[in-house]
């Protein structure tokens, strides 16, 4: 059953909104100014930015900040917080160049938009590129734009960001070498998992707001924030599985089974073909054909359950939340960060979007 998000998650993504808003507008008139051929790219950092997203990042970081003992009004944890978002930006540029993605949050995506302009303008060169290259480009901005709204932090927190981008390029590298090697061990894509996504979307922002608000606490603290942090990233990125393989697009804003298409490395195909008797696994040797039709698509998904794999992964999930939620209950955080830690943990598991 879908969790709704906790009532501070909204307030959070408001502020950090704001804070975005605030730094990338004056931005875009500056470069805008400087040239009119730079206002468009600028434009897409804010138009991908504010154009939804949960805010979940920011809001991990907040709530490490708050358990740590830091005044939640302060700004250094919007500031993180925006960052976090150019930062997943940054990252959402990059990852849809290399998958070919068309749509993001039902929107084009951004190398599409640039190379639709390339081929109507009749420009000299390959559409694709270009587009490609834009998108890159855009991506890089937003990687120096979220490292300008840092410029305050502590040397904890600048080792801990530092530490986190790394990992989560090095897990969108095992993404890729796993994808087109075809990956199918159940331990090797949970890791992939854990570093493509999990990590850096729950235990880092997490230690980032606990580096930002009590550097010189921050070895006591952080076990016990990975404790937390690291089965429940696990579990969100199992979601974000099961939504890949059977999300509704009209709420994913993804077409339906597109990892289906891609071939991603998932630990919930990992279980599937462990599991597969012949005839099943042939049906899933059809995953990682980027033209597979709808009608194959419904068959991998059928064959996903009847293994029971589905089942397993939903379990796990539930197993892991568990886990999250008594660690996060055993801490000392300061109030209310550890209630609001918990209501994280059911949404993050249980969501649909």
């Amino acid at each position: 059953m879908s969790q709704l998000a906790p009532p501070s998650l909204r307030r959070i993504a408001d502020r950090v909104a704001a804070r975005l808003e605030a730094h990338l507008v004056p931005e875009h008139e500056r470069w805008s100014a400087f040239d009119v051929d730079l206002a468009e790219p600028m434009a897409e950092i804010r138009r991908l930015v504010l154009s939804g997203g949960k805010r979940l990042r920011p809001a991990f970081c907040h709530w490490g900040f708050v358990g740590a003992g830091g005044d939640a009004e302060a700004q250094i944890v919007a500031d993180a917080g925006a960052a976090f978002e150019l930062m997943h930006a940054f990252a959402l540029f990059h990852d849809d160049v290399m998958d070919d993605a068309p749509t993001r949050r039902g929107q084009p995506t951004t190398h599409t938009v640039f190379a639709k302009q390339h081929a109507d303008g009749g420009w000299n060169g390959e559409a694709r590129r270009f587009g490609e290259g834009i998108a890159v480009l855009i991506g890089d901005l937003a990687f120096v734009y979220a490292d300008q709204l840092l410029a305050d932090a502590n040397r904890t927190a600048w080792r801990l960001w530092n530490d986190l981008r790394i990992e989560l390029n090095v897990g969108q590298v095992l993404d890729i070498v796993g994808s087109v090697r075809g990956v199918r061990d159940v331990e090797q894509a949970e890791r992939i998992c854990r570093y493509k996504s999990g990590k850096y979307t729950i235990e880092r922002p997490l230690h980032m707001g606990a580096a930002l608000a009590a550097p010189e606490r921050f070895d006591e603290l952080a076990p016990m924030l990975s404790a937390y942090g690291l089965p429940l990233g696990d579990a969100f990125q199992m979601r974000d599985d099961v939504m890949g393989a059977f999300g509704d697009e009209a709420s994913t804003g993804k077409p339906v089974g597109d990892d289906l298409r891609e071939g991603k490395p998932t630990p919930l195909l990992a279980r599937a073909l462990a599991a597969a008797d012949a005839a099943q696994r042939s049906v899933l040797d059809q995953v990682g054909n980027p033209r597979l039709s709808a009608s194959a698509i419904a068959d991998v998904q059928q064959v996903i359950i009847d293994t029971g794999a589905l089942a397993d992964l939903e379990a796990s999930i539930a197993r892991l939340t568990d886990e999250a939620v008594a660690a996060i209950d055993a801490t000392d955080l300061v109030d209310p960060a550890r209630d609001e830690l918990i209501a994280l943990a059911a949404f993050v598991s249980q969501r649909e979007v």
